[in-house]
Parts: C-alpha cells; structure tokens; sequence
C-alpha cells in the first residue's frame, strides 16, 4: 500500500515537458546516426542489455547481510534481531524476493543513473521497501538543499515525498543529488550499434543476394513496372526465398554490384561498437559473450577477476554506502549496524584459489568454523578456536603468560623456566626408579618452534668449538 495519505498532497504538475516523460514515451535524444536513445531502446541492443545484466547478477547474486559490530569485543555477526533483516534476508515487499529486489534497483541505477524506493515506515519503523520506475520520479532540490520527490501515481495525480521516505541510489554524479545518465551520455556509441544493427536487418529482409540491376529490352509502363516488382518481392526477396533460381525473359538482365569497402567493413563495425558499448557502461567484453583471438584461458581467468574488482566490487560498495545512510539511523551506526555484501561469493568458481584465500585467512586467525560459514556448511565442535602461526600454537596459549600452558594448565608451560638454577637443583634421594630430567627440559621441546631450537643448537655448535679450543691451550 502506497500511504499517500501519510505525506502532504501537492497539486497535480505538468509533466509534459520534463526530460524523463519523453524518454518514456521513447522519443529520446536523437543521435548523429539517426536514431532515437532511450533506455528503452538501448535494453534492445544486446550489448547494453547484457552489460546491465551482467552488473544486476554481480549484485543481486551475492548475498547481503545486516550485521552489527559490538563495540565492546569487536565481533561481527548477523543483526537477526534488527527488523531490516527480514527484509533483506526474506522479502523486500509482497511480491519480490530479495534477488529480484537488488536486480531491479541496480538495472534502473545502470540506465538511467538513479533509483528510488520508497520506504514504507509504521511507527518509525521500515516495514516495506517499493521499487519505483526512475521516469515516475522527479527530483527537486530546495533553497535549503533539501530534497523532495515527486511521484506519479497510477491515477496520474502527483504525490510528494520527503526525502526521509526515499531510498535514492544514485550513479556516478556531477550536481551530487540525481546520477549521470549514463545511457544519454553514450547515445552516440548506442545509435551507431542500433543503425548498424537495422542496416544489417534490412539486407536480409530485402534479399540475400548482392543488390544489383535487373534489366530487360524494351520500355516498362508503369502498370508493368509494378508488376515485375511484385512479382520480384514475392519469389525472390527476403531470407525465405533464399537460393531461388531467378527465371528472366525478354532476354533480361541481372548484373550484381559488388560491395563497397563500408559494405565489406560492416561486420568490423558491429564489433567495434561491442567494445563501445561495454565502455561506456564499464563493463569488460568478455563478459558479454565477446572476445578476440588473443584471448587465452590464463587472460581469460584474470579478466573474470578483473571484472569482480573493477565493476562488480565498486557496485557493492556503492550499494552499501547507500544504504547505509538511508535506511540505518545515526544511533543503529553507532551500535555498530552495518550492510554488508561478501564478495568471496565471487570466488566460488575456482575452488583453488578460494582454498587458497580460506588458507591464508586460517594463518591469520580465521577459525575452521568461519570457513566453513562462508561455504555454507555446518562447523564441529571445537571448530570455533582460532590458531596463530608459531606452529600452530592457539591464541590463548600465545597470550598466556611465561610457565603458563594450554587453558591455564602449568604441566604444559610455554617456555623454560625462567630461573637459571632449575637444571641445577639437588636430585631426589634413590628410590630405585631412575632419575626424572627436569620439567623444563621435559617440556621445552614441545614449545620450541624452529627458528628457536636452530638457534639453541648454533650457539652449543659455538660453545663446543670454543671449549675445544681451550682444552688444547691447556696441553
């Protein structure tokens, strides 16, 4: 439900002239090809439509989460009691599920360079999020710099908002308030696409054969004329009718001009506004179907990588920023709320280096229960310890003071002990069992990482060659 009625009515507004009503009705700018460019007409150019999908799918497959950071342990985790968990986790509204959501508000962001959503509140509290169509929405600034939108309803009046009651995602900007249009700023590199893409059509609608001069003897009247052009449409035009033998009389011609050199270049030009397109929307064109032969498997692999950086990456961060601010108040922000999307979901299809990453992370202090979160598996008991790399000891034990080992236990101690005399000591009286070494000396062997026993056994290599030397100054 809409709720107008919880925000003041503004009158009825002539929307006639306004930039977004003629791009709507596709009349668009015209460009120097010709054509008209709207976002409409460029989601006809495959190019342009799959770059915004391919940008959607980079959003919208990657989970996102509300999490809260306790100010007080520095943990992270889920909001699950926050009520916008629901939303982003379930249903945004009540026909939409999350993916859907994401995957609207980023097509309209990429075409037309703004998004609205307007937030649902009862009693302060945001129950539903609706998508609205960016040519339904004007945006006016006010002396103030405040912000207010107006809103075309279905029943043609006009409704305005305040900016508390709009999530706007905006692109790349220039005035800082509404985002560039990117599909009008590129209209040019779409209207070449869209002209060579009708140029193509049309030459196999009007025959497959190269155009040429059909001739005959004698004087055509013009009831004749007609005739042999309706006759030649239907038996000889279009791809149906491709490879017909052409049946001439009146000992008539047919001389086929060969192709010019824009004609033999049509192809190339198609492909070169491959590339302008995807430039303009900064998406690589690999990832729309297209590549050269140079391409390798190894280039192709990281041109995958470069695209989940450069473009899919920067897209979540504007995503989160963005709702950052508008859907969190200043006070959740300080209780440590926060959006967050986890773009190791990117690396899932290269099992390498997500091991890879998931080893590195474990080194750093990642437990194998958190790992195993991230690939969506259940952990085991115990799984959530973290381990530190001076031979995997644990981090409590790295933290326990000297003597002290394994959950307090002083038998495992962590180090020699400190005092000198220790190994000195008086043994014990002969009981018939043979004499136990020290304690530390039992233990050091099981704390000692490497590069510590190396150098005990390089300084007692030194001791023994100095003592050696002494002995034989003594004969």
């Amino acid at each position: 439900m809409w709720l107008f009625s919880l925000f003041k009515k503004s009158p009825p507004q002539n929307v006639a002239f306004s930039e977004s009503f003629w791009q709507d009705l596709g009349v668009g700018g015209a460009s120097s090809s010709g054509e008209h460019v709207t976002w409409k007409t460029a989601l006809e150019v495959t190019t342009a439509l799959r770059c915004g999908l391919v940008i959607a799918d980079g959003v919208s497959t990657v989970p996102c989460k509300l999490m809260r950071k306790d100010p007080a342990t520095g943990r992270r985790a889920p909001a699950f009691d926050h009520p916008l968990y629901e939303l982003f986790d379930y249903e945004p509204n009540g026909w939409m599920d999350p993916l859907q959501f994401f995957e609207t508000k980023t097509l309209h962001t990429v075409f037309t360079g703004n998004s609205y959503t307007f937030l649902n509140r009862v009693r302060g509290r945001i129950v539903e999020m609706i998508p609205l169509e960016p040519a339904g929405v004007r945006v006016e600034r006010k002396d103030d710099y405040s912000l207010v939108y107006h809103v075309s309803a279905i029943d043609g009046s006009v409704e305005e908002f305040p900016q508390a009651a709009m999530w706007h995602l905006r692109g790349p900007s220039w005035n800082s308030w509404t985002g560039l249009d990117i599909t009008r700023l590129s209209r040019e590199a779409l209207g070449l696409a869209m002209a060579t893409q009708n140029a193509h059509a049309q030459r196999f609608a009007n025959g497959l054969q190269t155009t040429g001069i059909y001739s005959v003897e004698g004087e055509l009247v013009p009831d004749q004329y007609k005739r042999l052009k309706a006759w030649i449409d239907l038996h000889h035009v279009g791809a149906r009718n491709s490879g017909k033998p052409l049946i001439l009389d009146r000992k008539a011609d047919w001389k086929p001009i060969d192709l010019s050199g824009v004609d033999a270049q049509h192809v190339e030009t198609r492909k070169l506004q491959i590339e302008e397109v995807c430039r303009a929307y900064g998406v690589m064109p690999i990832m729309v179907g297209y590549s050269d032969k140079a391409a390798t498997y190894a280039s192709a692999e990281q041109m995958f990588l470069a695209h989940a950086v450069h473009t899919v990456r920067p897209w979540h961060r504007r995503f989160e920023r963005s709702m950052k601010r508008s859907l969190l108040t200043r006070e959740e922000v300080k209780a440590g709320y926060y959006f967050k999307f986890f773009d190791t979901e990117l690396l899932r299809g290269a099992a390498k280096d997500r091991a890879e990453y998931y080893w590195k992370m474990f080194q750093m202090g990642m437990s194998p229960n958190d790992i195993f979160a991230l690939e969506d598996q259940d952990g085991f008991e115990g799984g959530e310890r973290h381990f530190v790399p001076s031979t995997m000891t644990t981090v409590e034990n790295a933290a326990m003071p000297r003597g002290i080992g394994d959950n307090g236990d002083p038998s495992l101690e962590s180090t020699v002990a400190d005092d000198p005399s220790a190994d000195d000591a008086p043994a014990a009286e002969d009981d018939g069992e043979a004499p136990k070494a020290p304690k530390s000396r039992m233990n050091a062997g099981l704390v000692l990482s490497a590069e510590n026993e190396g150098r005990i056994r390089g300084a007692r290599e030194n001791l023994d060659a100095v003592l050696s030397k002494l002995e034989e100054q003594a004969e």
